[in-house]
């Protein structure tokens, strides 16, 4: 049978089976090497008081934030996009 994609879709390779995430969009269990991970920095400061304090010499605290979503979701929000049958071959980093 052909495949569609050279990974199946996945990233684990021969590793045999990996843990689950919850997608951030749907809340759907998704295998974590399957998921699409997006990380991001959160900063808990308006971003207008965060230069003043920053032009003063003040240290602003950001979080990263981690989230994972589905393929589905992933191509809905635009993460991913659909590619043609050439072009799924060859891996794209995000």
């Amino acid at each position: 049978m052909p495949k569609k994609r050279k990974s199946r879709g996945r990233s684990k390779g021969g590793k045999g089976r990996s843990g689950v995430v919850q997608c951030s969009g749907c809340g759907c269990l998704v295998p974590k090497d399957k998921a699409k991970k997006v990380t991001s920095w959160v900063s808990f400061v308006d971003p207008s008081l965060a230069k003043e304090l920053r032009a003063q010499g003040a240290f602003i605290p950001r979080e990263k934030v981690t989230k994972y979503y589905c393929v589905s979701c992933a191509v809905y929000r635009g993460i991913v996009k659909v590619r043609a049958k050439e072009e799924r071959r060859i891996a794209k980093p995000l």
